[in-house]
């Protein structure tokens, strides 16, 4: 059972990897293309299922910033019943270039 729990946790932190990714990838579509649905598609990408906001463009040159959302499931036979689903958050802020 402790190395299904260790085996849990595990997919858990690949999950929150995948979303730091996600953000990233996110982050870089808003930079690049004014279209929204955009940087959405690069989240999913990385990681079906992600939830992205993305904020408002501001003008070249300055910050644009995303925030992703995603729950991971936890359904490991044993163990998966002791660990509620998590809800793990990323944000990634890059400069609009153009």
């Amino acid at each position: 059972m402790a190395l299904l729990a260790i085996v849990q946790v595990g997919l858990v932190v690949r999950d929150q990897l995948g979303v730091i990714h996600a953000a990233r990838e996110a982050a870089r579509a808003a930079s690049v293309e004014r279209d929204p649905s955009r940087a959405v598609a690069a989240g999913n990408r990385v990681l079906h299922g992600v939830k992205v906001k993305v904020g408002a463009r501001p003008h070249v040159g300055e910050p644009i910033t995303v925030d992703v959302s995603f729950r991971s499931i936890t359904d490991l036979p044993l163990v998966g019943v002791l660990f509620p689903d998590p809800v793990l958050h990323a944000h990634a802020t890059m400069r609009v270039e153009r």
